[in-house]
């Protein structure tokens, strides 16, 4: 090759690999670098195989930086944490000021904000960059979250934009989300909305498969029937998929062996983290973490099983399956928008506290493809902040307040049923809450303050006039029992 590339990409794990090709592909040449060179043929290779594509391997750091045009932009794929800094190390040795390296790992924000400021030393522009949509996506367009430097956004915003997944009348699931460790920590959200999502269909099945007693026949009928409505979505899609496999190795289908202990790689935990340090209520992301916990303890809950048996309904009367069905539909769409606005209230708060400047109804439009959170309901999220750009709550938006209403009875029923049948719904259970605390203008929190002031001298304020005020409760309490 004589003429230089347009990009680089170091770090040739799937993600990396797929990323590249789909550079190439969009007629962007490029560059390819990994540590282990066996990856780097293995691209090489495919990119011949995929149709010739404008993709070059180099073996050593220096060639791989100097075969790509000035100023140079290299992305980096490689896993979160120190491996990232060895990459950065690696790399910028052989970079000159002015170009830019941009990290499509899922990375913990303040990382990303440590390195910007320390390739600014070095004169070199840094950019985080959150991708999503799985192996799948980043071949055939993910959605992308860059934060960071604007100035190294805009040298490679044609690209992104033809990278992007494509969604038609809204356009590539790209935007500039702002500076600092934003686009890491839109990315971070997104992936705490992901296990909301995850943890609600699983419960929508669990209802279904043990109170209603569908086989997998059936629930894929059902999951495919709701992927043509509201609830349209790749995690609906997929779900509906996962019914139809049958298992290779032994008879019956192969979700019913697949063991029920989830993994998780921490995005969620820190999404869960972040709600706490902003004091945001994000139960059912919370809700959906602690059941991966609790997943994981296979063999304690085994023996517990022994100990307590089933629920109280469970081999009660049966159920009329085709209301059961109805009903966990609207009760899955209902328990999601609390999940969502949850999400977003966080990515608000954020914002806020780091002058960000988010736009959530652009984030809503640009998770619309690629990314595995993609659904049509994002479409009204978006129009929701079209409507009203500082919404306080997702919830209170007429049209999203009316679904609400129009749901709440079968929501209701839903959870009723299972907590009769002792079938957990910690996701649905947890977003009911969240919305009967919302919605409600008095909660029970002034008792709580009144023991505060109680045991600690916290002061409370009162309903009916201004100030802060303390009352010598234990005082008074031992006087009135004399």
């Amino acid at each position: 090759m004589a003429a230089l590339t347009r990009i680089g990409l170091a770090g040739l794990a799937v993600m990396g690999q797929n990323l590249a090709l789909n550079i190439a592909e969009k007629g962007f040449p490029i560059s390819v670098y990994n540590r282990t060179t066996s990856k780097v043929d293995e691209t090489v290779e495919r990119a011949r195989v995929e149709g010739n594509l404008p993709l070059y391997g180099f073996h050593d750091p220096a060639s791989f930086i100097q075969s790509i045009q000035k100023p140079r932009v290299v992305i980096m794929l490689v896993k979160a944490g120190a491996p990232v800094d060895q990459t950065i190390q690696t790399l910028s040795a052989h970079m000159e000021k002015g170009d830019c390296i941009i990290d499509g790992g899922n990375e913990w924000y303040e990382n990303t904000e440590r390195r910007e400021k320390a390739m600014n030393e070095l004169g070199l522009l840094y950019l985080g960059m959150g991708v999503s949509g799985g192996e799948e996506g980043a071949r055939n367009g993910p959605s992308l979250m860059p934060g960071g430097s604007y100035e190294a956004y805009q040298r490679i915003e044609d690209i992104l934009l033809k990278v992007a997944a494509q969604v038609p009348d809204s356009g590539p699931c790209v935007t500039y989300i702002g500076t600092g460790g934003s686009g890491n920590f839109v990315k971070m959200v997104h992936n705490g909305i992901e296990y909301g999502d995850m943890q609600l269909i699983a419960e929508a099945y669990d209802v279904l498969r043990s109170v209603g007693k569908l086989s997998n026949e059936e629930l894929h009928a059902v999951f495919s029937d709701w992927n043509k409505g509201e609830l349209l979505s790749f995690l609906i899609e997929i779900t509906a998929d996962i019914f139809t496999i049958k298992d290779d190795k032994g008879e019956g289908y192969l979700v019913d062996k697949v063991l029920d202990k989830t993994g998780m790689k921490g995005t969620g935990k820190w999404t869960v983290q972040q709600a706490a340090e902003l004091s945001v209520a994000a139960p059912t992301i919370e809700a959906s973490l602690d059941s991966r916990f609790l997943s994981g303890l296979k063999d304690e809950r085994v023996e517990a099983s022994k100990v307590f048996g089933p629920g109280i309904l469970s081999g009660g009367p049966e159920v009329d399956k085709a209301q059961l069905i109805d009903d966990v539909r609207q009760a899955l769409y209902a328990s999601k928008i609390c999940s969502y606005a949850q999400g977003m209230n966080i990515l608000k708060a954020k914002s806020t506290e780091k002058g960000w400047g988010l736009n959530l109804g652009e984030l809503a439009r640009i998770w619309k493809g690629g990314c595995i959170i993609r659904a049509i309901f994002l479409d009204r999220i978006k129009q929701a902040y079209d409507r009203n750009a500082n919404l306080a709550n997702l919830l209170v938006d007429p049209e999203f307040a009316k679904e609400i209403l129009d749901r709440q009875a079968a929501w209701r029923r839903v959870v009723s049923l299972a907590i009769n049948y002792g079938v957990s719904t910690p996701g649905m259970s947890a977003s009911l809450a969240y919305f009967d605390s919302y919605r409600r203008d008095r909660l029970p929190a002034n008792l709580v303050q009144a023991q505060r002031d109680y045991f600690g001298a916290h002061t409370y304020e009162r309903t009916d006039m201004g100030g802060a005020f303390h009352t010598e409760w234990f005082k008074i309490a031992q006087k009135s029992k004399i």
